[in-house]
């Protein structure tokens, strides 16, 4: 009898092991703890659900980033304006350039720099909008975004800058040029 009595004992809960708080504070002589009442919030109609706390944080966190960003894609937008312009009229370009360079004959090379130029235009206002629509989504996101207008501008410039090369350095005035200094 003593076996059975000790394993009863052993499964026999301790004191206020399964009491309530409730109940546990009233055999303690304790006042009553305030009752808990999990309520859902409310739904208010035609509300938008709030966005999560570190979102609201994330996208506040870079005000200078957003500035610097918007900044740099309205000076990007005026270059590629004035750029495709000055691309659609390669005659004044390309004697700019090569006064520039200090080639004394006159640009001659007009059908293969207009072509060029309006692959240079269309490509310098693509990849602006792809510049601009990839800064704002990440803007959007709030995640670091000033240097991707750097970046596009580069790159994009950059490529321009080689479709206005070829009809330049095809053109009968530079090669000439090019030959006499190479004899020098």
């Amino acid at each position: 009898m003593t076996d059975s009595g000790s394993a009863e004992q052993s499964r026999r809960p301790a004191f206020g092991e399964y009491a309530t708080p409730e109940e546990q504070s009233r055999r303690a002589g304790r006042p009553l703890p305030p009752p808990v009442v999990h309520t859902p919030p409310a739904a208010v109609p035609g509300a938008q659900p709030a966005a999560p706390a570190e979102v609201v944080e994330e996208r506040s966190a870079h005000p200078v980033d957003r500035m610097a960003s918007i900044a740099l894609l309205a000076y990007g937008l005026w270059n590629v304006i004035t750029s495709t312009f000055a691309f659609l009229n390669p005659s004044s370009l390309m004697a700019t350039m090569m006064q520039a360079v200090g080639i004394s004959g006159t640009f001659s090379n007009y059908s293969q720099a207009r072509t060029w130029g309006m692959v240079a235009g269309i490509l310098l206002i693509v990849g602006w909008v792809i510049t601009a629509a990839w800064s704002v989504a990440r803007l959007r996101r709030g995640k670091l975004t000033w240097w991707l207008p750097v970046t596009g501008g580069v790159v994009f410039v950059t490529l321009t800058t080689l479709c206005m090369m070829v009809p330049f350095f095809t053109d009968p005035a530079v090669i000439a040029y090019l030959n006499q200094q190479l004899q020098k």
